[in-house]
């Protein structure tokens, strides 16, 4: 029976798959890098990374050769090839796209396309068991090589279509806050609310996960944490967590309900044609008292001075020195990015299509961010009364810092009416 592959599109028959040009930089870029790194190629079965290549993430992986090889590029597909083909421009796809040989094999497909040696995987997103499977079915073209962080750092230069996908992103992102401030004050429960804005980013083609590289994180999309809520720890590798629903869904909004006067942080994350935008505003049913607000201006003021710090070229570690000495000359340093014994030790991590991925603000980040990363700056301080912060997604660009979420466009804080 034959299924309509035209219904595979965006909105209104919008065509959603990625241009053809993207994935034919992406391949030489990587054959280049593999060049350099002295791999004669590199088998690519993760999901993410496979969408990245090919367009698509159907069950398959991807042979590309190192510059200069004589491998010749294929997609092997398992389940749907026709799918797979679909997605990675029908007719113009760059390279073959062909049924997945068995893993029996392996080996002898691999030399058909002119492989001399083990093809390098992706060590730091395999099951070892995986690995060691993989391992001993291509032993015979002897040890496998570890690709992790050659393919992270390809994917951490964003292009010129990415950072689009990036700001369509922070639009859609924006949205969703817009739905927070409609539906949201005093007696609302932070699910309430959360709903609302789930239900705007899932309008606008949000699939439904939020990938992230470190395990075994798992991430929901919009937390809402009301008063005293933003105190309570999680598992989440982050400032805050929120209540979450149930035990087994610990994180982000819970059924906590507003107070009037009681700080409401929200942090939204919106993923738009698998692109990460992370977006963090205040609240609050009424009015904020005084000491609430001056910490809020004090958070924007660290987000400015590292914003500046990465725009110049500094260092992603220096860039955190700066903010966390901003914060402890405040008064901040026990309270900045959680409480001790949980506090999260980083100002701000890059985004892409995963939420947590390289460089990150931290100390031992001896790096720039590079010209084209992205980058969500979070700086927040967290108090038995609550949590207080902002956020926004930037990029870097040779002249300086752009931000793609609301920045100045949306206050630090938005009152409801009481």
């Amino acid at each position: 029976m034959a299924w309509d592959a035209e219904r595979l599109t965006g909105p209104d028959g919008e065509d959603w798959r990625v241009p053809v040009t993207e994935l034919e930089e992406r391949r030489s870029r990587l054959s280049s890098a593999l060049a350099e790194t002295g791999f004669e190629s590199a088998l690519i079965d993760d999901p993410v990374e496979l969408y990245w290549l090919t367009g698509g993430r159907q069950n398959g992986m991807i042979l590309i050769g190192a510059e200069g090889s004589d491998i010749e590029n294929t997609h092997w597909v398992r389940k749907s090839l026709r799918r797979a083909k679909f997605e990675s421009g029908g007719d113009n796809a760059p390279d073959p796209i062909t049924a997945q040989p068995r893993m029996r094999q392996m080996t002898d497909a691999l030399r058909s396309l002119g492989a001399t040696s083990a093809p390098a995987m992706l060590a730091g997103k395999m099951p070892h068991d995986r690995w060691q499977y993989f391992s001993g079915r291509m032993s015979a073209l002897g040890e496998m090589q570890d690709a992790t962080y050659l393919m992270y750092g390809l994917r951490e230069t964003k292009s010129a279509w990415e950072l689009e996908m990036l700001r369509e992103s922070g639009r859609i992102n924006r949205e969703m806050f817009e739905a927070v401030r409609e539906v949201g004050g005093e007696g609302r429960s932070e699910l309430e609310m959360a709903a609302a804005a789930d239900e705007v980013s899932r309008a606008a083609g949000f699939g439904g996960r939020i990938r992230m590289r470190r395990w075994p994180m798992d991430c929901d999309r919009v937390v809402i944490a009301a008063g005293r809520s933003g105190a309570v720890p999680s598992y989440f590798d982050s400032a805050i967590g929120g209540l979450g629903a149930s035990p087994i869904s610990s994180l982000g909004a819970g059924h906590a309900k507003v107070v009037a006067g009681e700080p409401v942080i929200v942090d939204i994350v919106h993923l738009h044609r698998g692109y990460v935008s992370d977006c963090t505003r205040m609240f609050c049913a009424g009015r904020l008292d005084e000491e609430s607000v001056s910490k809020l201006n004090d958070m924007a003021e660290i987000r400015n001075s590292v914003v500046a710090s990465l725009g110049r070229g500094d260092y992603c570690s220096e860039a955190w020195r700066i903010g966390s000495a901003m914060a402890e000359e405040m008064g901040y340093s026990e309270h900045l990015m959680g409480m001790p014994p949980e506090q999260a030790v980083f100002l701000g991590h890059s985004v892409g299509l995963e939420l947590d991925e390289t460089p990150v603000i931290a100390d031992r980040f001896d790096r720039e961010l590079p010209i084209g990363g992205t980058m969500a700056i979070e700086p927040k301080v967290i108090y038995d009364s609550g949590a207080i912060g902002t956020e926004d997604t930037f990029a870097r660009t040779p002249d300086g810092m752009e931000c793609l979420t609301m920045g100045d466009s949306w206050g630090l804080l938005t009152e409801w009416d009481a």
